[in-house]
């Protein structure tokens, strides 16, 4: 393992190539290889799989199937939307949706 180890916020991380791009998690639509840029793209994709908008909380986006109990919830502004929101749509929708890193 090479590479350099950063302690940030007291976590110890190992960063393998420094310098050579800044890793970015992306979601990933597995089906058609779309990348998720918009909020706009990742309703379509939900809306098509059967999850339907919530409206009651003007302050966050939802989104519930019926035939299940659970609930999606994202911050309403696209570029707070982070990789813990990510991996929620993944765990929900399984061989639907991938995290990837990006550079």
């Amino acid at each position: 393992m090479s590479g350099v180890w950063i302690f940030k916020n007291g976590v110890v991380r190992l960063v393998e190539n420094p310098g050579e791009c800044n890793v970015r998690k992306m979601l990933v639509h597995v089906p058609s290889n779309d990348v998720v840029t918009s909020y706009a793209i990742l309703e379509r994709k939900l809306s098509s799989l059967g999850w339907e908008r919530y409206y009651d909380d003007p302050s966050l986006l939802q989104y519930h199937k019926r035939s299940t109990v659970h609930l999606i919830s994202l911050p309403i502004d696209f570029n707070k939307f982070k990789s813990i929101h990510m991996y929620d749509i993944v765990v929900k929708n399984r061989n639907e949706f991938e995290v990837r890193d990006m550079c």
